[in-house]
């Protein structure tokens, strides 16, 4: 399915099944919509959406407009009118928790309850604007973004730090849907390097941790290894919400949905009930 975003985006909207009420999936920076499937599977109860938000995945970049976080705000409001999603749950995974923050604060009453794992909600003194001059996204723009094969790509993935804690379903499901064939026959990264790197710069930029106080459905924030970014600020987060809770997961880090689906899927279930 596509659906229309600002700045003529087109966005690739992912059904991943089940019956219940609604709930949509918003992914981190570099991924895309269909790494939540093998959590997802755990979750029948729920009649599931995930997005690939813009340019990562099969989605497309904006037009005459930076990879600002409010943009990826648009498009998770954009699939919930698209779909008709009345009062969704929703799950988000770091940059995806902060893009539906900045959804629910636009637009009061949208969710149900939101489950926050680490969400990129920075305290305004750390909040200090666009800053492409980070480890995050000099990381990116060095990334390796062409492998001859899948295979190849999730057997280098595998052999690495922070790839390698990923469940190999997680894993297969990142590279088999997050790469593209060239014309070469080789494989190459669908969320270019740049991007990614563009996506990093801005995560400062934002100010949803300002208007935190605006948003009144149930959140769960829920936090790996606590003493790591961006985890370090999930008690202030929770804190400044009217309605919220820590969910302590310490044996996980900050790719715990992609590291463990299953129990983090339990702790979603758990938070929804």
């Amino acid at each position: 399915m596509r659906v229309r975003s600002s700045n003529r985006v087109n966005l690739k909207v992912h059904e991943l099944g089940g019956d219940g009420p609604p709930l949509l999936f918003a992914h981190a920076t570099g991924f895309h919509g269909r790494v939540w499937e093998p959590l997802a599977a755990y979750l029948p109860q729920f009649s599931k959406w995930s997005l690939d938000m813009r340019a990562h995945g099969d989605s497309t970049e904006p037009i005459d407009r930076p990879l600002e976080w409010e943009g990826f705000a648009d498009d998770v409001l954009a699939v919930v009118d698209a779909l008709g999603l009345e009062h969704p749950y929703g799950v988000g995974h770091s940059k995806g928790g902060a893009a539906l923050l900045l959804a629910e604060q636009r637009r009061p009453g949208t969710f149900r309850a939101l489950y926050l794992y680490e969400p990129v909600v920075m305290p305004p003194e750390y909040a200090l604007g666009h800053n492409p001059d980070n480890p995050l996204s000099n990381g990116a723009r060095r990334r390796r973004d062409t492998f001859a094969s899948v295979e190849e790509a999730i057997t280098n993935y595998a052999a690495k730090l922070p790839f390698s804690t990923l469940h190999p379903d997680a894993l297969r499901a990142y590279v088999e849907h997050g790469f593209a064939p060239t014309d070469e026959g080789l494989v190459t990264l669908k969320c270019r390097p740049e991007n990614e790197a563009d996506v990093y710069a801005h995560g400062s930029a934002h100010q949803a941790f300002l208007e935190l106080g605006s948003v009144r459905c149930p959140v769960t924030i829920a936090l790996g290894i606590e003493e790591t970014v961006p985890a370090v600020f999930g008690r202030a987060i929770a804190e400044n919400l009217a309605d919220a809770v820590v969910e302590s997961i310490p044996s996980l880090a900050h790719f715990g949905p992609l590291e463990d689906p299953e129990f983090v899927a339990r702790s979603i279930a758990t938070a929804f009930a």
